[in-house]
């Protein structure tokens, strides 16, 4: 059946009709709030790789990620100020690649902006960022899955559902901390309970995960198309 009817006689005959929100799924709606979160935290840290998008806000600035990311890699896109750049890592290897534009408004290792020949020689090329350069931390934490669910999978305050809800197509329970303003998160009724949808506490952005386990290649950028910079990049 594709609802649960209780049917009340009465003078004028059935009174009601009502459909059970959770037939068919995977139970975790019947939780509590806390349960849910756990299980779809546990569900996220077995996954071998997810896609995640949309904006992060933080020390006042605004990032959209499009990231694809697993244990030993990743391979996506940021977007801040105005500048895209791609990021790519190989293990421990970690390429940057943006076009001119970017590099000539990074300072270079004397101070001053990259000129134009430097900066035409790194646009459009995948460029090793050293593991010693203090980038190196930043854009990486970027493309470590791990680190990335951690600093964003936490919901704030006193922790309840919200009801049913769907994205992209699947069916969800929303949970929420403090009525919302501490963040909301939806997990999918459907297979494992991956979050699906995190609006961050305080307004500080709205992420989708999708593709939950699903492999992605990853290949070493062809020799000619990498730029070794030295010791240290530019900074921006």
């Amino acid at each position: 059946m594709s609802a649960v009817c209780a049917l009340v006689v009465s003078g004028t005959g059935l009174t009601g009709c009502s459909e059970d929100p959770d037939e068919g799924t995977n139970g975790v709606g019947k939780l509590p709030a806390a349960e849910i979160q756990r299980k779809s935290r546990t569900a996220a840290d077995s996954a071998e790789a997810v896609r995640l998008s949309g904006n992060v806000v933080t020390s006042g600035r605004t990032y959209k990620l499009d990231m694809q990311l697993k244990t030993d890699g990743a391979t996506g896109s940021v977007t801040v100020q105005g500048a895209t750049f791609q990021l790519l890592r190989i293990g421990e290897q970690l390429y940057l690649k943006a076009d001119a534009a970017f590099w000539s408004h990074a300072d270079g290792q004397g101070g001053g902006k990259a000129d134009t020949a430097a900066a035409d020689k790194l646009g459009g090329k995948y460029v090793k960022v050293p593991q010693a350069d203090p980038s190196y931390k930043k854009f990486s934490g970027f493309t470590e899955k791990a680190v990335l669910l951690d600093g964003l999978l936490t919901l704030h305050g006193s922790l309840a559902t919200d009801g049913h809800h769907e994205q992209a197509g699947v069916r969800t329970i929303r949970i929420t901390g403090d009525k919302g303003s501490g963040g909301t998160l939806d997990v999918s009724l459907e297979g494992t309970p991956y979050p699906l949808r995190l609006a961050r506490a305080g307004g500080a952005g709205t992420l989708t995960f999708s593709s939950w386990g699903k492999d992605f290649p990853l290949e070493k950028p062809a020799k000619g198309e990498t730029v070794d910079y030295g010791k240290q990049l530019p900074t921006s």
